[in-house]
């Protein structure tokens, strides 16, 4: 009789747990698709902060390499769920708007739960051709205080963070977003 109370209150305990997480998915992706990109108001006061990322070869890169053309920064993992969900709208992003807009997806490379091959051979096994970058000295992931992954930034041409978003943006929101700093034309 004990041994069945114990197991009916496992199963009770279990079943509580997958009704939580199933509810905790629902509200993410229900309040993740209402969020609105952040409008900063005075655009001379959000100098979007420069780092350093290396690319797949080890070659450093900065933010501030890319100035004169609107660039959209991605802080992501490839362990990160989210992350992974937005991937295919951000390679068709790149491949409308590439030639007018540079992508920084920035690997969080912690060397252990990421490494630069890890990040890589989930690039290139998706067929993503977007550029990927690694923040191997989370110079990035301090500059912009990242919190919680995805985290994308949309900085005009003159280096001003336009907007940024925490959680997963859908195809609307990355549009939005390319739209707001291609609004403010080129330096």
């Amino acid at each position: 009789m004990e041994k069945t109370y114990r197991f009916l209150k496992i199963l009770i305990l279990v079943l509580a747990f997958a009704v939580v997480l199933a509810g905790a998915n629902v509200l993410y992706q229900r309040l993740g698709s209402q969020v609105q990109l952040r409008e900063p108001e005075d655009q001379a006061q959000n100098a979007a902060p420069d780092f350093t990322v290396y690319d797949r070869e080890g070659n450093a890169v900065k933010l501030s390499d890319f100035r004169g053309k609107p660039v959209v920064v991605n802080f992501w993992a490839s362990w990160c769920g989210p992350c992974k969900m937005e991937m295919p709208d951000f390679q068709t992003a790149y491949e409308t708007y590439g030639e007018q807009v540079t992508f920084l997806m920035v690997n969080l490379t912690d060397g252990s739960q990421e490494t630069v091959d890890s990040a890589w051979e989930y690039i290139s096994g998706q067929g993503y051709t977007f550029p990927v970058y690694y923040d191997t000295q989370f110079s990035g992931a301090m500059a912009y205080s990242v919190t919680a992954i995805p985290m994308t930034c949309f900085i005009d041409a003159q280096g001003n963070l336009v907007s940024r978003k925490m959680s997963a943006l859908s195809a609307d929101q990355i549009l939005e977003g390319l739209e707001a700093i291609l609004e403010t034309g080129e330096a």
